[in-house]
Order: C-alpha cells, then sequence, then structure tokens
C-alpha cells in the first residue's frame, strides 16, 4: 500500500527511491521509540540514586577509622611528663662517723621522664571494642537499609497511579471514538432536516467534555511522570510506556528489613555484655621509664642525673564490681525492649497483610460484577445508539447511557489497577 502511495505521490520516480524514502522514514521512527519502564527497575533506580544512599560508604568508613583505632591500643603507648617540686622537709640523716659526711638533700626537686607501656593482656577489652564497631556499624547498615526500602510503597503508589492514568486516557479515546461516529452518522440527518441542530450540538458538546477530561488525564500523568523521574534521577519523556506487570502471588512469610535490626540490637547487647566481662578482668603490661631529674635513683645523689627503669606492671580494678549486677541486668531488660519492639512489629504487620488480604478479595468480587455490569451497559447503549439514530430516543438519552457506561469501565479499570496495587503492596509489606 505504502508503495502505491509513493507511486501516486511521486509518479515519475522510481520504485527504489521510494523504497529508500520509506527506510528512512521507518529509521527515523524507530529512533523516536518511546522509552519503556518496569516496575522492577524503578525499584533499582529509585534504590541507586536516593540521596541516602551515600550514607553507606560514609557507614563503612566510620567503622573504618574505629577499627583502625582500637587496633592500636596493641601498640606501645609512649608518655612524656614532668614536674617540679619544693617540699617543706627532706630527708635528713642525723648521725656523725669522724672523717664522713651525709649529702645534703635540696627541698626543690626536678624530674622529666618518658614511659613506653606495652599491653600484654587486657581482658579483651581491645577485642570486644573492635566487636562493638562491628555491631554499631552493622545496626547503622540495617537502619538504612529500612529507609531505603521504604521507598518500594512510594515507588508503587507514583508507578500505578500512571498505569491508571493510562488505562483512563485509553478508555478516554475509545469514547470520542464512539462520540464521534454517532457524530459522523448524524451529519447526513441534520443535513437531510431529519435532525436538529440541538442534536448534533449535544453531541458535540459531549465530545468537547470528554476532550476537556483527556486534557485533565494528560496533566495528571505529566506530573506523576515528573514525580518517577525524579525518583530514578532520569528524565522521562511524555510519550514513556509504563510496562503493566504481572499478578504477583502472596506470600505470607515475612522478611522485612526492620527483623534484621532487631536482632542486630541483640546482638551488640551480647557485645556490651563481653566488654562488661572485659572490664572487670586484670591487666598486665610491660613498661619502660627512662628520665632526668634530681635526685635520680640513688636517694644519697643530690645532683642531676639521667636514670631508666624497666619491668612488668599488673593491675586489676575491682570498682567497677559494685555496678556489674546492675549493668547486665540494664542489658537483660535491653533485649526484652528489643524483643516486644520484635514482636509488636510482626503483630502490626500481619495486621496490615490481613486488610490487604480482604482489600484483594474485595476488589477480585467487584471486578467480576464490573465485568458483568460492562456487559448488561453494552447491551443497553447498543440498543439506545439505535433508537437515537431511529429517532425513538433523544440525544441525551443516549449520552446518558453512554456515561454510564464509560463509569463502569472506568470502575473496572480502576479496580483492576487497585487489585495490582494491593498485590504489589501486600508483597512490599511482607519483605517479599
Amino acid at each position: 500500500m505504502m508503495l502505491r502511495l509513493c507511486r501516486k505521490w511521486f509518479g515519475s520516480l522510481k520504485v527504489g527511491c521510494c523504497v529508500s524514502a520509506l527506510l528512512a522514514f521507518s529509521g527515523h521512527f524507530y529512533a523516536q521509540q518511546a522509552p519503556v519502564l518496569n516496575i522492577d527497575s524503578c525499584y533499582l533506580s529509585a534504590r541507586q540514586q536516593y540521596p541516602m544512599i551515600r550514607q553507606r560508604d560514609l557507614i563503612n568508613k566510620s567503622r573504618d577509622y574505629t577499627l583502625a583505632n582500637a587496633s592500636k591500643g596493641y601498640l606501645p603507648q609512649l608518655n612524656i611528663s614532668g614536674q617540679a617540686t619544693y617540699q617543706s622537709a627532706v630527708t635528713e640523716i642525723n648521725i656523725k662517723l669522724p672523717g664522713f659526711s651525709f649529702p645534703e638533700f635540696s627541698k626543690d626537686q626536678y624530674k622529666v621522664y618518658a614511659e613506653l607501656d606495652q599491653t600484654i593482656y587486657d581482658g579483651g577489652a581491645i577485642r570486644y571494642q573492635k566487636e562493638s564497631a562491628e555491631a554499631n556499624a552493622d545496626i547503622l547498615q540495617k537502619n538504612l537499609e529500612v529507609d531505603l526500602y521504604a521507598l518500594r510503597d512510594r515507588v508503587n503508589q507514583v508507578f500505578f497511579g500512571i498505569l491508571l492514568l493510562d488505562e483512563q486516557l485509553k478508555q478516554n479515546d475509545l469514547l470520542q471514538k464512539d462520540i464521534q461516529s454517532s457524530i459522523d452518522k448524524m451529519r447526513p440527518s441534520y443535513l437531510n432536516g431529519t435532525a436538529t441542530i440541538g442534536n448534533l450540538d449535544e453531541l458535540l458538546a459531549e465530545l468537547l467534555v470528554q476532550q476537556q477530561n483527556r486534557i485533565q488525564l494528560t496533566a495528571s500523568r505529566k506530573t506523576f511522570l515528573s514525580m518517577m523521574s525524579q525518583f530514578i534521577n532520569k528524565p522521562l519523556p511524555e510519550n514513556t510506556v509504563l510496562q503493566m506487570p504481572g499478578t504477583k502471588a502472596v506470600s505470607e512469610i515475612i522478611k522485612r528489613p526492620e527483623l534484621s535490626v532487631y536482632d542486630s540490637h541483640k546482638k551488640n547487647y551480647d557485645v556490651q555484655d563481653k566488654i562488661l566481662n572485659a572490664a572487670n578482668r586484670p591487666r598486665l603490661s610491660f613498661f619502660v621509664q627512662g628520665g632526668y631529674g634530681r635526685p635520680a635513683l640513688n636517694l644519697f645523689d643530690n645532683n642531676f642525673d639521667t636514670y631508666y627503669i624497666g619491668g612488668l606492671r599488673f593491675s586489676w580494678s575491682l570498682g567497677t564490681l559494685y555496678t556489674l549486677k546492675d549493668q547486665r541486668q540494664i542489658l537483660v531488660v535491653n533485649r526484652q525492649t528489643e524483643d516486644i519492639q520484635k514482636e509488636t512489629f510482626l503483630f502490626n504487620t500481619h495486621l496490615n497483610l490481613t486488610q490487604q488480604e480482604q482489600d484483594m478479595q474485595k476488589l477480585k468480587e467487584m471486578i467480576a460484577k464490573d465485568q458483568e455490569i460492562i456487559a448488561k451497559r453494552m447491551s443497553v447503549t447498543s440498543g439506545d445508539k439505535a433508537r437515537m439514530e431511529n429517532g425513538s430516543i433523544t440525544i441525551s438519552e443516549f449520552i446518558i447511557q453512554l456515561d454510564k457506561e464509560d463509569q463502569a469501565r472506568q470502575s473496572l479499570l480502576l479496580h483492576q489497577v487497585q487489585m495490582l496495587l494491593a498485590q504489589y503492596n501486600y508483597q512490599t509489606i511482607s519483605g517479599n
């Protein structure tokens, strides 16, 4: 057919030129093809483009820095100290020996020294400090996952909102074609004098109403598409096509990321319990101290001198034993609180799933009724259309029936999209 059109338009041109023109046209057509979106790609893009996703790297960096600092606890610790003092009295030896005198000590004394301390045993404090850093980072990551998961619900609302508008636009096109068909059939009757201008204007007015509805639907779709564009951080032209997702098989197994947060908190409390135990264990370290002062290690020498000393240092602080029992009870209460919060979350989630199940059952029954109603409305409209053309009923009566059929179709479209949305909401609520 296209070749015949080419011959008609360009009579003297060769067929080859026409074929080339067709190929060029088809290439341009495919280059302008509308982009296609599916809901899974929207989930993924919204997650990747959400500003909060950058927090994941910050959490990892903070954890790495904390672990590095904790590991440095195994390195030798160097302390430099100094003091200058004045004493009201000093040691005196009141023994007099012929030909020998004891030195007199100065009341002002000075000391500057450096001490190197190497931990040998710390009761596991550093190791548990590192475990605590890992546990805290894990909690932050799980909380971030919860925030990112919440995007799915927002994407659902926008995506299915656009799908509903698409279906309403299709129905609007069909309705306009039906009205236009009636107008085309009415014009000969008007020209023949068997129909009045008022009859024709009624149909034209209804066509304008539907064109006005299309403008509103198109504007709403543009708004929703702009919201989706912001979610996935990608420009979306107005001719973007959204792929109708398939039905979802519901699953009652709850896999929400919030459950991992509760478990991570409990693991962190286990680490805190280990830290409490480590705080009540003895410490053992090796130290070396070197300094310069007056007096040095020789108490009978009142001159400035250098000195050094080294050995093992043992310490065991028992003061924490007073509060150990209460601190452990606090951890027990925290664990129980976490269990209650998890149980409450599961209870509320099951309630939401029950509500979604009831909504899906209701929508299933309503869709079945919608289909029956549409069949009846089509039968009525078809009969009224013939009667209108025969002049048995008025145009207004026909338009009323046409509107009722359109409303029935709109109701079916709404309920079908709501059913899909309910299924995807169910999967989102259950974490599947």
